[in-house]
């Protein structure tokens, strides 16, 4: 049932990543800067710190469909979110175990997987021709924005989800040992 939860917040997050620009102020409009919600991903990371134990992936076993759901619904190029989600999550889950979970490290973690795939999807598209950004300018306009509007979901997400993912994992691993 807890995976059932999982998978519906990840799907929510999913959906309103589609419409979150829309509410952003046209201030940020006017700055022609590049907001990307990287929600979905936050949550995965959040899934791969506090939920999964050493020996399981759920992270990752939820990061490949939804990042495929994103790339079929979001973009024109199909498997590049189902591979860079389910690597980065894998990358937490893995850099989890040599680090203390607390809130820092959760922050350090989701700037380095947002930034990562970021950097990770503005290279694939460029390589595709999606994008033309020039380096600096990809740095400038989308890249800082997008670490700092993930980072401030970050802020919102982690006191909602924190504890119900340590409940939730408790309650799955603790029941299933039995």
């Amino acid at each position: 049932m807890k995976l059932f939860y999982l998978s519906i917040t990840t799907l929510f997050l999913l959906v309103i990543e589609g419409v979150a620009t829309d509410f952003l102020p046209n201030y940020f409009v006017e700055k022609d800067w590049f907001i990307i919600p990287h929600w979905q991903l936050t949550f995965l990371i959040l899934v791969a710190i506090f939920y999964d134990r050493e020996d399981t992936y759920y992270s990752v076993y939820l990061a490949a469909p939804f990042g495929l759901i994103t790339d079929i619904v979001y973009t024109s190029v199909l498997g590049v979110h189902m591979f860079v989600y389910a690597l980065i999550a894998y990358a937490i889950h893995g850099l989890k175990k040599l680090l203390h979970t607390n809130f820092f490290v959760a922050v350090l973690l989701t700037l380095l997987g947002v930034g990562v795939s970021d950097v990770a999807f503005y290279i694939i598209y460029s390589f595709v021709g999606e994008s033309s950004l020039l380096w600096r300018e990809y740095f400038m306009i989308r890249l800082l924005p997008t670490l700092v509007a993930n980072l401030l979901f970050l802020f919102l997400l982690y006191p909602i989800m924190k504890n119900k993912l340590v409940k939730w994992s408790d309650d799955r691993f603790e029941n299933s040992s039995l």
